[in-house]
C-alpha cells in the first residue's frame, strides 16, 4: 500500500520534472530563434546604416568640393578687385602729389609776382604824386578842389541825363495813358449828359403886397424875431418890392423857412405861436422830403440796400450846394460816371456806383463836424456800409490820403468830370480874382520867370521864362516845381494846366 503510494508519488515527481524540462527546452528553443531573428535584423539595419552613412558622406564631400570651388572663385575675384583698387589709389596718390607740387610752384610764382606788383605800385604811386603836383601847379587847383569840380560836372551831366530820360519816359507814358483815359472819359461824358443848375445861398419869397412886410415884422418886430429864432434863418426885409429875402448857409434851414413863410403868407395868421406851429410842421415835412429824395437818388442810380441813416444823410444833400452846384444831383451824376468808368476798367460796377453816390455824403454834416468832407464821409460810410472799397472811394476821391486805390482814382475822375462841365459850378468874382492872382504869384516867385498869365478861367497858366537863365531841361523842372507848389497851396475845382514857354529871339538891323 505504502509502496504504491510511493510509486505514484515518484511517478508524479518524475512527470513534473520531465514536464518542466520539456517546457524549459521548448522555451530555450524559442528564445534562440528570437535571438537569431534579432541578430539578422540588426545585421540588416547595420548594413543599411553603413550604406546611408556612405551616401551622406559622399554628398557632404560633393558639397564641400562645390563650396571650396565657389570660395576659391570668390577669393580670386575679391583679390582682383582689391588689386584694381590698390592700383587706382596708387595712381590718384601720384596725381595728388603732382598737383601739390604744381600748386607749390604756383604759390612761389605768385609770391614773386606780388613782390613785383608791390614794387610797381610803389613806383606808380610815386609817379602819380609827381603828376598830381605838376597838375596842381599847372591848373592852380588842389586835388580836393579838382575832385569837387569833377564831381559837380558829373552831377550836372547825370542830372541832365536823368531829366532827359524822365522826359522821354513821361512822354511815352503820357501818350499811352492819354489814349486810354481819353477813350474812357469821353465815353463816360458822352453817355452821361445832365442838366446844369446853379444855386445860391439865399431864397426870395414873393409877397402879395408890400403891406405884408409890416405884418411879418409885427409889433416891435416880435414876428420876425420869432420866425428867425424858430428857423435859424435871417429875414431881410428891404426896399425890394413885394419880396422878402431869406439868407442862411444851412440849406435845410433855408428851405424850412421858405416853406413856412409861404404857408404863413397864404394863411394870413401871423403871430409867434402860429409861427412856431407852422415851422414845426414844416420841419416834419422837410424831413420826410429829405428821406424820399435819398430813396429816389438810390433808386435812380441802382444802388439798393442802403441803411436808413445813409439815405437820410443822402437826402440832405438835396439842399446843399458846392460852388453853386446841387450836391445831390452832382452825386447822382458821379455815381453814373463812376459806373461807366468801372465798366471800361473791368472793376466792380455796383461798388463804383455806391462809392460815387456816397462820395460827398460828408457835406451833409461838414458844418457840424470838424475835418474835410472826404474824411467825414469816410467815417460815416464806415459806420453803416461794410464794403471797404466804398470807404476807400469816399476817403480818397480828393487824393488827400497817403495812398490811393483804384476806387479813389475812379471816384476822383468822375467827380472832376461832373464838376468841370461848363457852367456846372461857379464862384464869386472876388474869390475868382484872388485865385487867379495867387496862381500868378506862385509862378512869378520862381527864379528865371519873366511873365505869367492865368487864362481859361484859371484852368491854365502860361509862364514865359528867360532863355539865358533856364534851358529846356530847366523849363521841364520848373513846370514840375510849379505844379507841386500849386497843389500844395491852392484850393481849386478840377485841374490846372501849367505851360512853360522858352523862346530865344535873334534881332539885328541892316543898315
Amino acid at each position: 500500500m505504502v509502496l504504491n503510494v510511493f510509486v505514484y508519488f515518484s511517478s508524479f515527481v518524475i512527470g513534473l520534472v520531465l514536464g518542466g524540462l520539456a517546457v524549459f527546452l521548448i522555451r530555450q528553443l524559442f528564445m534562440n530563434r528570437q535571438i537569431r531573428l534579432t541578430q539578422r535584423k540588426a545585421v540588416r539595419a547595420l548594413a543599411e546604416a553603413r550604406n546611408e552613412a556612405k551616401k551622406i558622406l559622399n554628398d557632404a564631400k560633393g558639397e564641400a568640393d562645390k563650396t571650396k570651388v565657389a570660395s576659391d572663385a570668390e577669393y580670386k575675384e575679391r583679390r582682383s578687385e582689391l588689386q584694381n583698387l590698390e592700383n587706382r589709389l596708387t595712381q590718384k596718390t601720384e596725381s595728388v602729389d603732382r598737383k601739390l607740387e604744381a600748386l607749390e610752384n604756383r604759390d612761389r610764382n605768385l609770391a614773386n609776382k606780388e613782390k613785383g606788383i608791390d614794387t610797381l605800385r610803389a613806383h606808380l604811386e610815386e609817379a602819380r604824386s609827381k603828376q598830381l603836383q605838376q597838375l596842381e601847379l599847372i591848373s592852380g587847383m588842389s586835388s580836393a578842389e579838382a575832385k569837387q569840380s569833377l564831381l559837380e560836372n558829373i552831377e550836372i551831366e547825370l542830372r541832365d541825363e536823368a531829366t532827359r530820360r524822365i522826359r522821354e519816359w513821361e512822354a511815352e507814358l503820357k501818350e499811352e495813358t492819354n489814349k486810354k483815359t481819353q477813350e474812357i472819359l469821353c465815353l463816360a461824358i458822352q453817355r452821361a449828359a445832365s442838366e446844369i443848375v446853379s444855386e445860391t445861398t439865399v431864397a426870395v419869397v414873393p409877397l402879395p403886397s408890400d403891406e405884408m412886410k409890416g405884418r411879418l415884422i409885427g409889433r416891435e418886430g416880435r414876428n420876425i424875431r420869432a420866425l428867425e429864432q424858430a428857423t435859424g434863418v435871417d429875414l431881410i426885409i428891404d426896399d425890394t418890392p413885394e419880396a422878402v429875402t431869406l439868407s442862411s448857409f444851412d440849406p435845410v434851414r433855408r428851405e424850412i423857412a421858405r416853406l413856412a413863410l409861404s404857408k404863413l403868407i397864404l394863411d394870413g395868421r401871423i403871430h409867434p405861436a402860429r409861427i412856431e406851429e407852422v415851422v414845426a410842421k414844416t420841419k416834419e415835412e422837410v424831413d420826410a422830403t429829405i428821406y424820399t429824395a435819398g430813396e429816389q437818388a438810390a433808386y435812380q442810380v441802382g444802388v439798393p440796400g442802403l441803411r436808413p441813416e445813409l439815405i437820410k444823410l443822402l437826402g440832405r444833400l438835396k439842399y446843399r450846394t458846392s460852388y453853386g452846384q446841387n450836391v445831390l444831383a452832382h452825386s447822382i451824376e458821379v455815381s453814373h460816371l463812376a459806373g461807366m468808368i468801372a465798366t471800361e476798367l473791368g472793376a466792380n460796377v455796383a461798388l463804383a456806383k455806391r462809392a460815387g453816390l456816397l462820395h460827398d455824403i460828408g457835406k451833409a454834416v461838414d458844418r457840424e463836424v470838424e475835418g474835410t468832407h472826404a474824411a467825414i464821409g469816410a467815417d460815416l460810410v464806415k459806420q453803416w456800409d461794410k464794403a471797404p472799397e466804398v470807404v476807400q472811394g469816399t476817403a480818397e476821391h480828393h487824393l488827400e490820403t497817403e495812398t490811393t486805390s483804384i476806387w479813389g482814382y475812379i471816384i476822383s475822375a468822375a467827380d472832376a468830370i461832373s464838376g468841370a462841365r461848363p457852367g456846372a459850378r461857379r464862384e464869386s468874382l472876388e474869390s475868382y480874382l484872388k485865385r487867379l492872382k495867387a496862381l500868378e504869384d506862385i509862378a512869378n516867385s520862381f527864379k528865371g520867370v519873366e511873365k505869367s498869365y492865368a487864362i481859361q478861367a484859371g484852368r491854365e497858366i502860361r509862364i514865359l521864362v528867360k532863355p539865358e537863365e533856364i534851358d529846356d531841361l530847366g523849363a521841364m523842372r520848373l513846370a514840375r516845381d510849379i505844379v507841386k507848389q500849386v497843389e500844395g497851396s491852392l484850393d481849386y475845382p478840377g485841374q490846372i494846366k501849367v505851360t512853360v514857354l522858352r523862346e530865344t529871339r535873334a534881332v539885328d538891323y541892316a543898315k
